[in-house]
Protein backbone atom coordinates (compact mmCIF):
# COMPACT_ATOMS: atom_id res chain seq x y z
CA UNK A 1 0.00 0.00 0.00
CA UNK A 2 1.44 3.33 -1.07
CA UNK A 3 1.76 5.83 1.76
CA UNK A 4 0.53 9.37 1.08
CA UNK A 5 1.72 12.32 3.18
CA UNK A 6 -0.68 14.13 5.49
CA UNK A 7 -1.56 17.80 4.98
CA UNK A 8 -3.62 20.03 7.26
CA UNK A 9 -6.37 22.61 6.69
CA UNK A 10 -7.53 24.99 9.47
CA UNK A 11 -11.29 25.51 9.32
CA UNK A 12 -13.26 28.64 10.28
CA UNK A 13 -14.84 26.73 13.21
CA UNK A 14 -11.44 26.16 14.82
CA UNK A 15 -11.01 22.52 13.80
CA UNK A 16 -8.02 21.44 11.73
CA UNK A 17 -8.70 18.67 9.23
CA UNK A 18 -5.95 16.31 8.16
CA UNK A 19 -6.13 15.01 4.61
CA UNK A 20 -4.22 13.04 2.02
CA UNK A 21 -4.17 14.17 -1.60
CA UNK A 22 -2.87 13.04 -4.97
CA UNK A 23 -3.42 13.31 -8.71
CA UNK A 24 -4.84 15.92 -11.05
CA UNK A 25 -8.08 16.39 -12.95
CA UNK A 26 -11.68 16.20 -11.79
CA UNK A 27 -11.90 16.20 -7.98
CA UNK A 28 -12.99 13.12 -6.05
CA UNK A 29 -13.50 13.28 -2.28
CA UNK A 30 -13.13 9.94 -0.44
CA UNK A 31 -15.07 9.96 2.84
CA UNK A 32 -14.21 7.24 5.35
CA UNK A 33 -16.52 5.46 7.75
CA UNK A 34 -16.76 4.91 11.50
CA UNK A 35 -13.69 3.36 13.16
CA UNK A 36 -11.48 4.30 10.19
CA UNK A 37 -9.69 7.21 8.53
CA UNK A 38 -8.09 8.34 5.28
CA UNK A 39 -5.50 5.59 5.77
CA UNK A 40 -8.15 3.07 4.71
CA UNK A 41 -8.50 4.87 1.35
CA UNK A 42 -4.85 4.72 0.31
CA UNK A 43 -5.23 1.70 -1.98
CA UNK A 44 -8.16 3.48 -3.65
CA UNK A 45 -6.11 6.67 -3.95
CA UNK A 46 -3.38 4.74 -5.71
CA UNK A 47 -5.74 3.38 -8.36
CA UNK A 48 -7.50 6.74 -8.89
CA UNK A 49 -4.36 8.90 -8.86
CA UNK A 50 -3.57 8.66 -12.61
CA UNK A 51 -7.02 9.97 -13.59
CA UNK A 52 -8.37 12.24 -10.83
CA UNK A 53 -7.51 14.80 -8.19
CA UNK A 54 -8.19 12.76 -5.06
CA UNK A 55 -8.73 14.15 -1.56
CA UNK A 56 -9.13 11.80 1.42
CA UNK A 57 -9.80 13.69 4.67
CA UNK A 58 -9.84 12.51 8.26
CA UNK A 59 -13.15 13.73 9.65
CA UNK A 60 -13.38 15.60 12.95
CA UNK A 61 -12.35 13.34 15.83
CA UNK A 62 -10.74 10.75 13.53
CA UNK A 63 -7.16 10.07 12.54
CA UNK A 64 -4.94 13.15 12.60
CA UNK A 65 -7.76 15.73 12.60
CA UNK A 66 -8.66 17.74 15.69
CA UNK A 67 -11.68 17.22 17.92
CA UNK A 68 -12.10 20.56 19.66
CA UNK A 69 -15.90 20.53 19.45
CA UNK A 70 -18.33 17.67 19.94
CA UNK A 71 -21.04 17.15 17.32
CA UNK A 72 -24.55 15.73 17.08
CA UNK A 73 -25.10 15.27 13.35
CA UNK A 74 -23.54 14.06 10.13
CA UNK A 75 -24.48 17.46 8.71
CA UNK A 76 -21.84 19.03 10.97
CA UNK A 77 -19.19 16.70 9.59
CA UNK A 78 -20.40 17.50 6.07
CA UNK A 79 -19.99 21.22 6.83
CA UNK A 80 -16.39 20.54 7.89
CA UNK A 81 -15.70 18.87 4.55
CA UNK A 82 -17.40 21.67 2.65
CA UNK A 83 -15.06 24.11 4.38
CA UNK A 84 -12.12 21.87 3.46
CA UNK A 85 -12.94 21.79 -0.25
CA UNK A 86 -13.54 25.54 -0.20
CA UNK A 87 -10.09 25.99 1.26
CA UNK A 88 -8.62 23.77 -1.44
CA UNK A 89 -10.36 25.77 -4.16
CA UNK A 90 -12.54 22.87 -5.31
CA UNK A 91 -15.76 24.14 -6.87
CA UNK A 92 -17.10 20.81 -8.18
CA UNK A 93 -16.45 17.23 -7.14
CA UNK A 94 -17.68 13.66 -6.93
CA UNK A 95 -18.12 12.06 -3.51
CA UNK A 96 -17.35 8.47 -2.55
CA UNK A 97 -18.61 7.58 0.93
CA UNK A 98 -17.94 4.31 2.70
CA UNK A 99 -20.40 3.31 5.48
CA UNK A 100 -20.80 6.42 7.68
CA UNK A 101 -19.08 8.35 4.90
CA UNK A 102 -22.08 7.66 2.70
CA UNK A 103 -24.32 9.58 5.08
CA UNK A 104 -21.88 12.49 5.14
CA UNK A 105 -21.79 12.40 1.32
CA UNK A 106 -25.59 12.59 1.20
CA UNK A 107 -25.59 15.61 3.50
CA UNK A 108 -22.93 17.31 1.36
CA UNK A 109 -24.85 16.60 -1.84
CA UNK A 110 -28.01 18.05 -0.28
CA UNK A 111 -26.16 21.12 0.97
CA UNK A 112 -24.26 21.79 -2.24
CA UNK A 113 -26.38 20.39 -5.08
CA UNK A 114 -24.67 22.54 -7.71
CA UNK A 115 -21.18 21.46 -6.66
CA UNK A 116 -21.59 17.68 -6.29
CA UNK A 117 -21.50 15.84 -9.61
CA UNK A 118 -22.13 12.33 -8.34
CA UNK A 119 -22.19 10.34 -5.12
CA UNK A 120 -21.05 6.75 -4.78
CA UNK A 121 -22.38 5.07 -1.63
CA UNK A 122 -20.23 2.12 -0.57
CA UNK A 123 -21.98 -0.07 2.03
CA UNK A 124 -23.57 3.16 3.21
CA UNK A 125 -25.67 3.99 6.22
CA UNK A 126 -29.28 4.11 4.96
CA UNK A 127 -30.99 7.41 4.15
CA UNK A 128 -33.04 6.84 7.33
CA UNK A 129 -29.99 6.47 9.57
CA UNK A 130 -28.53 3.61 11.59
CA UNK A 131 -30.84 2.22 14.30
CA UNK A 132 -29.51 1.35 17.74
CA UNK A 133 -31.53 -0.45 20.39
CA UNK A 134 -31.32 -1.13 24.10
CA UNK A 135 -30.20 -4.65 25.00
CA UNK A 136 -31.79 -7.33 27.15
CA UNK A 137 -30.01 -9.41 29.79
CA UNK A 138 -28.63 -11.69 27.07
CA UNK A 139 -27.30 -8.81 24.97
CA UNK A 140 -30.00 -9.11 22.33
CA UNK A 141 -31.53 -5.90 20.93
CA UNK A 142 -34.93 -4.88 22.26
CA UNK A 143 -36.50 -3.75 19.00
CA UNK A 144 -39.30 -1.87 20.73
CA UNK A 145 -36.82 0.25 22.70
CA UNK A 146 -34.53 2.36 20.52
CA UNK A 147 -31.75 4.32 22.15
CA UNK A 148 -32.29 8.08 22.22
CA UNK A 149 -29.37 9.65 24.09
CA UNK A 150 -25.58 9.70 24.04
CA UNK A 151 -25.56 8.35 27.60
CA UNK A 152 -27.48 5.27 26.49
CA UNK A 153 -25.10 4.78 23.58
CA UNK A 154 -22.00 5.17 25.75
CA UNK A 155 -23.18 2.44 28.11
CA UNK A 156 -24.24 -0.05 25.42
CA UNK A 157 -22.48 -3.31 26.33
CA UNK A 158 -22.56 -4.90 22.88
CA UNK A 159 -22.18 -2.40 20.04
CA UNK A 160 -20.28 0.40 21.74
CA UNK A 161 -18.42 -0.36 24.98
CA UNK A 162 -15.98 -2.96 23.60
CA UNK A 163 -14.85 -0.63 20.79
CA UNK A 164 -14.90 2.48 23.00
CA UNK A 165 -12.80 0.79 25.69
CA UNK A 166 -10.36 -0.53 23.07
CA UNK A 167 -9.93 2.96 21.61
CA UNK A 168 -9.37 4.54 25.01
CA UNK A 169 -6.81 1.92 26.06
CA UNK A 170 -5.12 1.34 22.69
CA UNK A 171 -6.16 -2.32 22.73
CA UNK A 172 -5.39 -3.33 19.15
CA UNK A 173 -6.16 -7.04 19.62
CA UNK A 174 -9.73 -6.35 20.74
CA UNK A 175 -10.14 -3.93 17.83
CA UNK A 176 -8.68 -6.51 15.45
CA UNK A 177 -11.17 -9.07 16.73
CA UNK A 178 -14.07 -6.63 16.16
CA UNK A 179 -12.98 -5.95 12.58
CA UNK A 180 -12.37 -9.62 11.86
CA UNK A 181 -15.85 -10.46 13.13
CA UNK A 182 -17.91 -7.90 11.21
CA UNK A 183 -15.85 -6.08 8.56
CA UNK A 184 -12.94 -8.28 7.52
CA UNK A 185 -14.99 -11.41 8.07
CA UNK A 186 -14.43 -12.60 4.48
CA UNK A 187 -10.91 -11.42 3.72
CA UNK A 188 -8.28 -9.58 5.72
CA UNK A 189 -5.91 -7.00 4.24
CA UNK A 190 -2.17 -7.67 4.00
CA UNK A 191 -0.54 -7.82 7.43
CA UNK A 192 1.42 -4.56 7.18
CA UNK A 193 -1.62 -2.68 5.88
CA UNK A 194 -3.77 -4.10 8.66
CA UNK A 195 -1.39 -2.77 11.30
CA UNK A 196 -1.58 0.71 9.76
CA UNK A 197 -5.36 0.47 9.73
CA UNK A 198 -5.38 -0.46 13.40
CA UNK A 199 -3.11 2.48 14.21
CA UNK A 200 -5.61 4.77 12.48
CA UNK A 201 -8.69 3.16 14.05
CA UNK A 202 -7.33 3.63 17.56
CA UNK A 203 -6.91 7.38 17.00
CA UNK A 204 -10.67 7.92 16.96
CA UNK A 205 -12.01 10.02 19.86
CA UNK A 206 -15.60 10.66 18.79
CA UNK A 207 -17.26 7.23 18.80
CA UNK A 208 -20.28 8.16 20.94
CA UNK A 209 -20.88 11.41 19.02
CA UNK A 210 -20.65 9.51 15.75
CA UNK A 211 -23.01 6.72 16.79
CA UNK A 212 -25.53 9.32 17.97
CA UNK A 213 -25.21 11.22 14.69
CA UNK A 214 -25.81 8.00 12.74
CA UNK A 215 -28.91 7.26 14.80
CA UNK A 216 -30.29 10.78 14.25
CA UNK A 217 -29.45 10.93 10.54
CA UNK A 218 -32.60 10.88 8.42
CA UNK A 219 -32.94 12.76 5.13
CA UNK A 220 -36.22 11.11 4.08
CA UNK A 221 -39.81 12.28 4.66
CA UNK A 222 -40.67 9.70 7.34
CA UNK A 223 -39.64 9.11 10.92
CA UNK A 224 -37.03 6.48 11.70
CA UNK A 225 -38.53 5.96 15.15
CA UNK A 226 -36.14 8.42 16.82
CA UNK A 227 -35.69 11.31 14.38
CA UNK A 228 -38.17 12.88 11.99
CA UNK A 229 -37.11 13.02 8.36
CA UNK A 230 -35.53 16.29 7.20
CA UNK A 231 -36.64 15.82 3.59
CA UNK A 232 -33.17 16.89 2.44
CA UNK A 233 -33.10 13.94 0.05
CA UNK A 234 -35.14 16.12 -2.33
CA UNK A 235 -32.20 18.51 -2.67
CA UNK A 236 -29.89 15.78 -3.99
CA UNK A 237 -30.04 16.17 -7.76
CA UNK A 238 -26.93 14.31 -8.87
CA UNK A 239 -26.74 10.63 -9.91
CA UNK A 240 -26.37 8.20 -7.00
CA UNK A 241 -24.69 4.78 -7.16
CA UNK A 242 -25.30 2.30 -4.35
CA UNK A 243 -22.64 -0.40 -3.99
CA UNK A 244 -23.72 -3.27 -1.75
CA UNK A 245 -21.90 -6.41 -0.66
CA UNK A 246 -24.14 -9.46 -0.41
CA UNK A 247 -22.45 -10.55 2.83
CA UNK A 248 -22.42 -7.19 4.65
CA UNK A 249 -22.98 -7.77 8.38
CA UNK A 250 -22.99 -4.04 9.23
CA UNK A 251 -25.43 -2.69 6.64
CA UNK A 252 -27.74 -5.50 5.52
CA UNK A 253 -28.81 -5.56 1.88
CA UNK A 254 -32.43 -4.96 2.92
CA UNK A 255 -31.47 -1.57 4.38
CA UNK A 256 -29.57 -0.62 1.26
CA UNK A 257 -32.55 -1.55 -0.88
CA UNK A 258 -34.62 0.96 1.07
CA UNK A 259 -32.13 3.68 0.22
CA UNK A 260 -32.44 2.71 -3.43
CA UNK A 261 -36.23 3.06 -3.17
CA UNK A 262 -35.89 6.42 -1.40
CA UNK A 263 -33.81 7.83 -4.26
CA UNK A 264 -35.96 6.32 -7.01
CA UNK A 265 -34.74 6.85 -10.55
CA UNK A 266 -31.84 9.03 -9.39
CA UNK A 267 -30.02 5.92 -8.15
CA UNK A 268 -28.54 2.73 -9.53
CA UNK A 269 -27.80 -0.47 -7.62
CA UNK A 270 -24.56 -2.42 -8.02
CA UNK A 271 -24.24 -5.70 -6.15
CA UNK A 272 -20.99 -7.28 -5.03
CA UNK A 273 -21.88 -10.95 -4.52
CA UNK A 274 -18.45 -11.88 -3.11
CA UNK A 275 -18.07 -8.96 -0.69
CA UNK A 276 -19.14 -7.88 2.77
CA UNK A 277 -18.81 -4.45 4.36
CA UNK A 278 -15.38 -3.87 2.77
CA UNK A 279 -15.48 -4.53 -0.99
CA UNK A 280 -12.20 -2.61 -1.14
CA UNK A 281 -10.67 -5.61 0.63
CA UNK A 282 -13.01 -8.43 -0.40
CA UNK A 283 -13.17 -7.78 -4.15
CA UNK A 284 -10.70 -5.00 -4.99
CA UNK A 285 -10.38 -5.69 -8.72
CA UNK A 286 -14.11 -5.38 -9.30
CA UNK A 287 -14.49 -2.51 -6.83
CA UNK A 288 -11.83 -0.39 -8.50
CA UNK A 289 -13.18 -1.20 -11.95
CA UNK A 290 -16.72 -0.22 -10.98
CA UNK A 291 -15.52 2.94 -9.25
CA UNK A 292 -13.51 4.06 -12.27
CA UNK A 293 -16.51 3.47 -14.51
CA UNK A 294 -18.82 5.50 -12.31
CA UNK A 295 -16.45 8.41 -11.87
CA UNK A 296 -15.72 8.56 -15.60
CA UNK A 297 -19.41 8.49 -16.57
Amino acid sequence: MKQYPVSYMPLPNGEVLAYRACGQGSAVILIHGNMSSSVHWQTTMETLEPSFRVIAPDMRGFGDSTYHHTFDSLAELAADLEALIDGLGISACSLVGWSTGGGVAMEMAAGRPDAVRRIVLVESVPATGYPMFKKDANGAPILAEPMRTKAEIASDPVQVLPALTAMQSGDRETMRAIWNAVIYNLRQPPADDYERYLDAILKQRCLVDLDYALMMFNITHRSNGVADGSGRIDAIRCPVAILQGAHDLVVPEEWSRRTLADFGDRAQWISFPDAGHSPITDDPERFFGVLHGLLNA
